[in-house]
């Protein structure tokens, strides 16, 4: 049962396991990290995620455009206890090859304040309502864009039947300015078509009501924390069915917010 709440709480400090010696380290290059079946395999399953996205469409290379290079970056997820999680290769656009008005546009998205989370949290506190937090997976990759932009084929995972195709975006990818707008707004028109409606104080509060039935979400990024009684659970399935998602059960720790 959920009894209080704390500000500006730090999360426990993470001692990593320095003497596991089977972890794979961080590649120096693109060929060190694909002779590596730990990070072959993860760069593999975000690039098939990716592709599943409909992320873009291979293109003959247009002439007199900008094409935007991509990278991959590679990193260790451990935990609290620094045992490994697992191993995350991340395919992102290279902002160094980016043009102002051409490859980025509007890039605004409204971030949920902290004192719309208080709010929240002690509307949930005094109704001793359920408190879950859930993180979108690839999130940015949920937002559709509105400018044309064409990025260059993923290293090591060129076309073998069209090498010098370019990737036409459909879709976000991470790195690219106005991916959190995109994504944003792909959130936005999905929960206000199922019912829920904007906050006028908080962009990022959408709130839904159903009789006497009342639904709080938060927004912030990838992360959603939703507290409800009754339509609980029929929300968080609704959101399942849109999004990939990873339930993280009952909130513990939110934006600084400790809350127990």
């Amino acid at each position: 049962m959920v009894t209080r709440f704390r500000v500006r709480t730090n999360r426990p400090t993470e001692c990593l396991n320095l003497h596991v010696s089977s972890i794979s380290p961080l590649p120096k290059s693109y060929s060190v990290a694909f002779n590596d079946p730990n990070w072959k395999n993860v760069m593999s399953d975000e690039y098939n995620a990716i592709l599943k996205n409909n992320t873009w469409t291979l293109v003959p290379r247009p002439t007199d455009v900008n094409i935007v290079h991509c990278m991959w970056l590679f990193c260790h997820k451990f935990l609290a206890d620094g045992t490994l999680s697992h191993y995350k290769a991340c395919l992102v656009m290279n902002g160094s090859t980016r043009v102002e008005g051409i490859d980025v546009d509007e890039t605004f998205r409204p971030v949920v304040k902290l004192g719309t989370i208080w709010t929240v949290l002690s509307l949930a506190l005094s109704r001793h309502l359920s408190v879950y937090q859930l993180n979108v997976k690839n999130a940015f990759l949920h937002g559709d864009l509105v400018e044309i932009v064409y990025m260059h084929q993923p290293p090591r995972f060129q076309d073998p039947t069209h090498p010098d195709h370019v990737c036409l975006l459909h879709r976000s990818v991470y790195g690219l300015k106005q991916a959190p707008r995109a994504w944003f707004q792909r959130l936005a028109t999905y929960i206000t078509r199922v019912g829920f409606s904007h906050s006028r104080c908080d962009l990022s509060l959408f709130i839904y009501k159903h009789g006497t039935n009342t639904a709080y979400l938060l927004l912030y990024v990838d992360d959603i924390v939703l507290t409800a009684e009754i339509l609980l659970q029929q929300i968080i399935a609704s959101l399942h069915q849109e999004f990939s998602m990873t339930d993280l059960c009952s909130l513990n720790f939110f934006r600084h917010l400790s809350y127990t």
